[in-house]
This record gives structure tokens, sequence and C-alpha cells, in this order.
């Protein structure tokens, strides 16, 4: 039996298991100990996880800024895909964003991930022709 559950301090440790499993190349301002601290800043409440016997097996991350949603580090433990963790995952960050007023959710993959993109399609998401594009803040 899996839940979906509203992250706590108790989850770190099975949190930053699962994403150096789903994200082993990822730079290093996204690692668990840095981006947990942030996210529990600015609505804590849209960082999931899922879990089956005290155990995560999955998480999400989603936020709102009052004009569109965010979904990231969508991540399900490889011995447990392909089992709907995902998908429901999916579906409580929706729940969630849209009793918030949201209406449109946004998520980007990267190039080296786009073997994920049926099972976003599968969720309802479409690919649009957008440019992504970042910068890199100095630390003050």
């Amino acid at each position: 039996m899996i839940s979906i559950t509203e992250y706590l301090e108790r989850h770190f440790d099975g949190t930053d298991a699962l994403w150096r499993e789903a994200f082993p190349n990822d730079a290093p301002w996204n690692a668990a100990h840095i981006s947990i601290a942030e996210k529990l800043r600015f609505q804590p409440n849209l960082l999931l996880v899922a879990i089956q016997a005290d155990r995560v097996v999955g998480s999400i991350m989603a936020g709102y800024d009052g004009h569109r949603g965010w979904i990231s580090r969508i991540s399900v433990l490889q011995s447990h895909r392909r089992k709907g963790i995902g998908e429901a995952l999916i579906h409580e960050a929706e729940t969630r964003l849209a009793g918030l007023g949201c209406v449109k959710i946004n998520l980007q993959v990267v190039v080296s991930n786009s073997a994920v993109l049926g099972f976003y399609r599968k969720c309802g998401y479409e690919v649009e022709e957008r440019v992504s594009m970042s910068k890199l803040l100095p630390k003050c």
C-alpha cells in the first residue's frame, strides 16, 4: 500500500537516497540538503513523498507563483516504477495546485531524460514550443 503525504524531516534520508538514484548527474545546487531546505521555506505542503512500509519510494515538488504551477523533482525508485506511483504523485500535486487557483502547470524535462515524455503524455501533459532559458545568480 502506497500513501502520498507531505514531506516531514523524518523523510530526509529516504528522499536523499531517492534523488541520488533518480538524478545521478544533477547539479550541486539541486542536492537534497539544499533543495529541501529551500522548499520548506515556500509552500512546504507542495513537497510530497510516496511512502510504502515507512520507506520513501517516490517524491514530487510543486510550486505556484499565482500565475502558473510548476512540477519538478518527480522521482520514483527504479524498483517501484510502473506501479502507478508517479501518476499518483502527479495527481496529488495537481489537486493541491488546483486548490490554490492554478489553471496551468508547467514542467521541464532535460533532453537526456526524454524517455519520460511518454509518461508525462499519459498524464495529460503536452510538449509546447518554448525555449527554456536560465541564469545562475552569484551567491550573496
